[in-house]
């Protein structure tokens, strides 16, 4: 019987979504991709295959789990599977470089950005930020990798020559313009089947340690910490958002043929939106989404459940 494949490295980050799969009665397998093999000689399964593998798996000793996924999805695509978030969105997961310039090919604006591989480049780089604070982060990146903020070129050296440094898994550092919000929120976009889902609001007062997912850290986007502020929810589904940006959001996914995801911006003083993350394995969190009525992963197992159906007419879900 034809069914419903989700390709993963972390278990903690699908049962919400498998969890979903059953309420609905939609036949599913898990393929847990941290190890594997692909024999090319042989056709895949029937069935609609959905890729959460993610850029950070190399932190729970998945190393190679990307790697093996990206084989996986193009023999996939070679027999004609239908496969949501599939080797084009992988490319953007692992590669800030490659979501910035994606992004920016449809005119949405990004923070000022350099790559370099080597230390001394890395300084280098920096010397073009002379005068501004800036951030590092990894290139292949997730919970907040190698994100630091400094406001000098002499403070990025001592690290980068100090025992602390983080040699990011690809070896590619990003040095990275650092935006001054005047509130200490990020929006995050969530996107199903490439529509606008909701947009959450994320109070990054006490820094970037916490994602969607409940137990993960936030994107990777450095807030330092502020004053002391009154208790408020850390996630906000915003009511009624409404911008110019989901247009282009949903261009950019739909011509790198990404289904389901998560883009992340911050405002500048002036109320500028600069985007700095696609991530193609989105986590929601369950307190936000309860208060608004509104749920993510509901909504992804809808979407596989449709595409199940119209691809596969005699399922029996």
């Amino acid at each position: 019987m034809s069914k419903v494949y989700v390709i993963h490295e972390n278990s903690e980050w699908t049962l919400h979504l498998t969890k979903r799969l059953e309420e609905l009665g939609v036949p599913y397998e898990e393929w847990h991709l941290d190890e594997g093999t692909v024999d090319l000689s042989v056709a895949p399964p029937e069935g609609i295959f959905y890729s959460r593998m993610s850029a950070s798996s190399h932190t729970r000793d998945h190393r190679f789990a990307a790697e093996l996924t990206g084989q996986v999805l193009a023999w996939l695509e070679a027999h004609g599977r239908t496969v949501l978030n599939g080797t084009s969105a992988l490319k953007l997961e692992v590669s800030k470089v490659l979501q910035y310039l994606e992004l920016n090919k449809y005119g949405v604006k990004t923070p000022k950005t350099i790559a370099a591989v080597g230390k001394q480049n890395i300084i280098n780089a920096a010397e073009k930020f002379a005068g501004q604070s800036f951030i590092t982060k990894h290139n292949r990146a997730g919970k907040g990798l190698g994100v630091q903020l400094f406001h000098s070129v002499e403070a990025l050296k001592a690290y980068v020559e100090g025992p602390t440094f983080e040699e990011p898994v690809d070896g590619i550092t990003l040095i990275q313009e650092y935006i001054l919000s005047p509130e200490s929120y990020i929006t995050r976009c969530e996107f199903v089947g490439g529509n606008f889902v909701y947009a959450v609001k994320v109070d990054t007062s006490e820094g970037f340690e916490l994602c969607p997912a409940d137990a993960c850290q936030i994107g990777d986007l450095f807030c330092p910490v502020g004053e002391e502020v009154e208790e408020k929810p850390k996630f906000q589904v915003i009511e009624g958002f409404d911008d110019e940006i989901l247009t282009k959001y949903k261009e950019v996914l739909a011509n790198n043929s990404i289904q389901i995801a998560g883009i992340e911006f911050i405002r500048n003083a002036e109320g500028e939106i600069y985007t700095y993350d696609i991530n193609t394995n989105t986590n929601y969190n369950s307190d936000a989404e309860e208060k608004a009525g509104k749920f993510g992963m509901l909504e992804a197992a809808l979407y596989l459940k449709k595409t199940l159906e119209e691809n596969y007419t005699n399922v029996n879900a």
